[in-house]
């Protein structure tokens, strides 16, 4: 297990003049709900032990990952990028301890308006709101996807949102991931969930089917990067931020696996990426699962089932917090959806076991190791 340390110390200042178009890092909290002034931004970060003596546009791709590695280059050959004050080569190695700076520009974002999207509210009030989010609906514009998301229902339900970046999103999920997420309505509450989920004091559980026996529960301690060379995936890389998944069993099938999974990183595909690199990949993950794989002599009925179902078999199921203005202890939980509650019958039945998923039971509350578990993508 790997237990690269995440010291980047990235920031990004804005040199535009839109108060709301500063960004975070990879694991964004922040960004505007609509910027279309601000050119150029100001991005830097302080090279860690784990990108020491690599190249520099391997080290600006570590760094900055919201970019491919072929712009970063571009940038460098541009004179965008400077060490410690000084032009470099992209092939140049840097050091432990160098300062980068990037002149990054800013592609043309999307402006996101108010759509009557239905939204699964499961608590609201003043100042948060949590939802149960739906299968195939996107959380907020980018490219391909520039309206129908969830920030435009949200604009919708509460227009007064568009003072806030995201309209008070402060963490995601996959398109095809389902479950809950909570939305700061207020200034101060938006604030203090950025600073929970950074500080990791948000607890998100999820329900995962992967492909295979996997015989027991474990941790996957392993660092998760750009793919070296498909940059819309995500992958365990060496040279990527620390990553922390837990999981346990809940339940074995034929060929295929239930699990209980905590997160206590956020990374992007987090679970999905280290899922798929012990070689147990979450159903129907169209990314990272590879071809269909039936068990031994299934059944039409059950291979009907598997065959009809398209995404990524992964719910985020519980989610537990502190109010961000009372203080109040709140937790919440939400039904796996139905076509992944089909799948796992369906194999409860081929197997002859019975299945429930209780909201609540003892699993990871009785270890003290998961008490400040954080929140992020999935």
């Amino acid at each position: 297990m790997s237990s690269v340390s995440s010291k980047i110390g990235q920031r990004k200042r804005n040199m535009g003049d839109n108060p709301h178009s500063v960004k975070s890092d990879a694991d964004y909290t922040e960004s505007a709900v609509a910027d279309q002034k601000s050119q150029e931004c100001l991005l830097e970060a302080t090279v860690a032990a784990d990108q020491a003596g690599a190249r520099l546009d391997q080290a600006l791709a570590s760094l900055f990952p919201d970019y491919s590695r072929s712009r970063l280059q571009a940038w460098t050959r541009e004179g965008r990028v400077s060490v410690n004050g000084a032009q470099r080569r992209p092939r140049d190695r840097v050091e432990l301890g160098d300062h980068l700076q990037l002149r990054a520009v800013a592609e043309e974002q999307v402006v996101c308006m108010p759509q009557a999207i239905p939204l699964d509210i499961v608590f609201e009030d003043r100042d948060i709101l949590v939802v149960d989010k739906p299968a195939g609906l996107v959380v907020h514009p980018a490219a391909g996807n520039p309206d129908g998301t969830l920030q435009n229902a949200l604009l919708y339900h509460d227009p007064a949102l568009i003072e806030l970046p995201r309209a008070g999103i402060v963490h995601r999920l996959d398109k095809d991931t389902t479950g809950l997420m909570v939305i700061g309505r207020s200034r101060r509450a938006h604030k203090r969930l950025v600073e929970a989920i950074a500080a990791r004091r948000v607890r998100r559980e999820y329900r995962a089917l992967v492909v295979g026996g996997m015989p027991a529960g474990g941790t996957i301690d392993l660092p998760i990067g750009r793919h070296p060379t498909q940059r819309t995936r995500m992958a365990v890389n060496p040279l990527g931020k620390p990553s922390v998944t837990h999981y346990r069993v809940l339940e074995h099938f034929r060929g295929h696996t239930l699990l209980k999974v905590l997160l206590e990183t956020g990374r992007t595909h987090q679970i999905r990426v280290h899922m798929a690199h012990l070689r147990h990949p979450v159903f129907g993950d169209p990314q990272y699962g590879g071809r269909l794989r039936l068990p031994g002599g299934a059944s039409e009925e059950l291979t009907r089932v598997l065959r009809g179902f398209s995404r990524q078999a992964l719910h985020a199921k519980r989610l537990a917090l502190l109010h961000p203005v009372s203080g109040r202890p709140l937790s919440f939980s939400c039904a796996i959806p139905a076509d992944m509650s089909a799948v796992i019958a369906a194999l409860a039945a081929d197997a002859n076991v019975h299945w429930s998923d209780p909201d609540h039971d003892a699993g990871f509350d009785a270890c003290e190791v998961f008490d400040a578990c954080g929140d992020g993508d999935d």
